[in-house]
C-alpha cells in the first residue's frame, strides 16, 4: 500500500511539475505571492521543474528513498506560504474562489506531507528514533 501510495503521489508532481511548464502554467501564476521577489513566471518554471525531479525521484529511487521522502515533504512545506497568500489575498485560481475553498485547501498541504513520509518510510523510521 505504501509502493502504491508512493508512486500515485510521484506521478501526482510530475504530472503538476509537466502544467507547471505547460496547460497550467497561468494558473500557478496566479498562485505566486507579491512578495516573492522573483518573477511569477520563473518561480512556476522553477517550481515545476522540481516536482517533476521530485515526482521522478520518488518513483525510481530506491536506495534513498527516505531522504526523498523528506525532500518531498520540506517541498510541501515551502510552498505552503504560498497557498496561504492565495487564501489572504482572496486570489483565485484552480477553482478556489471563494475564501471557504481555499480554507478548505490549507490542510491538503499536511495529508501531501504525512503521505511523502509515510509512502518513503520515512515517518516509521523517524518514529523509531
Amino acid at each position: 500500500m505504501r509502493n502504491t501510495a508512493r508512486i500515485l503521489l510521484g506521478l501526482m508532481l510530475i504530472v503538476a511539475g509537466i502544467g507547471h511548464l505547460t496547460f497550467s502554467r497561468h494558473a500557478f501564476q496566479a498562485q505566486v505571492p507579491p512578495w516573492v521577489l522573483m518573477n511569477p513566471d520563473l518561480v512556476v518554471v522553477l517550481s515545476g521543474i522540481v516536482e517533476i525531479l521530485l515526482g521522478t525521484s520518488l518513483i525510481f529511487i530506491i536506495k534513498q528513498r527516505m531522504a526523498v521522502g523528506w525532500m518531498v515533504a520540506a517541498f510541501f512545506v515551502l510552498v505552503f506560504p504560498g497557498n496561504i497568500a492565495q487564501l489572504t489575498e482572496h486570489r483565485n485560481s484552480f477553482g478556489l474562489d471563494s475564501d471557504l475553498k481555499r480554507w478548505l485547501r490549507l490542510p491538503f498541504q499536511f495529508v501531501l506531507i504525512f503521505l511523502a513520509l509515510w509512502s518513503t518510510g520515512a515517518l516509521q523510521k523517524w518514529k523509531r528514533k
